[in-house]
């Protein structure tokens, strides 16, 4: 990054602002960015949730309105229509660009995430092999055919390594690497270490006790189902989510369609949503714990103090 094309030269921080569903990673964001703000250093929100790009996907990502946003910009939110596919490298590529654009005009940009992979793409050194819709349409299509299992048996054939890396029944991932391995050779399964692509990176998480962050999953999501989540999966239906590759696999909504399809109980799609998130969430945990580059502070702590002890 150009420092040189800040303001006043002066230091302009990328804070990140990680933790599991349902920590307050949102509201303690537009805290941040007031606090900062009131204190002469303007800062915005960027997403990084691989979900709250789509319109229309409100309760189900607890999607901030516009009240809890308190008037400091968010950037990436409701940018895509559900049957537009969302990939990493999309996002990685609108972040950087949103980030840079608030560096130069003298902006703090908070990047606020729930999804590790995106956070990793936007702020490390991350670069994704050539793509072929028209190749990855024919393997999605073999896929169809012939089963998840046959063509992990040709991906173990082709690239034993590769295979290795990838659960025998990702069939998404299978699909990649048998593109990648057909354009290029070779695919790696394995992701990039932790070496930042952006200057002045300070990443925060929010750390919380297991059982409190799973009562919270609980509570987020019964009160999603009070506030009319599967009438929102209803209306989605009618704007072709069934048929968006991304957005119908999000949790909560890919469990709803398969109670609206008679195929589960109402019941055990909201317990569904409650083990999946929590699975998800324990694994984003998982994955930042070994980044030894994040601050961990609890969740509730004072956002004055929690700016005055990191460095920004």
């Amino acid at each position: 990054m150009d420092r040189s094309s800040w303001p006043g030269g002066v230091k302009l921080p990328v804070i990140v602002l990680l933790g599991a569903t349902a920590t307050g990673k949102s509201s303690l964001a537009v805290d941040m960015a007031c606090e900062l703000g009131d204190d002469g250093r303007p800062a915005e929100v960027v997403n990084a949730d691989s979900m709250l790009v789509y319109r229309g996907m409100d309760i189900g990502t607890a999607k901030p309105t516009m009240a809890e946003r308190r008037g400091v910009p968010h950037h990436l939110i409701d940018i895509m229509d559900i049957s537009e596919p969302a990939s990493v490298a999309l996002f990685q590529g609108l972040a950087r660009d949103v980030i840079a654009a608030c560096r130069r005009r003298g902006v703090i940009p908070i990047v606020v995430g729930g999804s590790a992979l995106y956070l990793h793409a936007i702020i490390d050194q991350f670069e994704f092999p050539p793509t072929s819709h028209t190749l990855r349409t024919r393997l999605t299509d073999e896929m169809d055919a012939i089963g998840v299992e046959a063509m992990y048996d040709r991906l173990r054939s082709l690239d034993p390594q590769a295979a290795s890396g990838i659960e025998p029944n990702n069939s998404r991932r299978i699909v990649r690497a048998l593109e990648s391995i057909q354009l290029t050779g070779t695919f790696r399964s394995t992701l990039p270490e932790w070496t930042y692509a952006l200057d002045d990176v300070v990443q925060i998480g929010l750390d919380i006790d297991r059982a409190e962050m799973d009562a919270r999953i609980a509570a987020r999501v019964r009160k999603m189902w009070d506030q009319g989540f599967v009438s929102e999966v209803q209306d989605l239906l009618q704007h072709d989510l069934r048929e968006s590759p991304t957005a119908s696999r999000a949790i909560g909504y890919r469990q709803i369609i398969d109670y609206l399809d008679g195929e589960i109980t109402e019941q055990q799609a909201k317990e569904s949503t409650v083990v999946k998130t929590r699975q998800f969430s324990r694994k984003q945990l998982s994955w930042w714990r070994r980044d030894p580059r994040v601050h961990w502070y609890p969740v509730g702590i004072d956002t004055q103090d929690l700016l005055l002890s990191v460095p920004v």
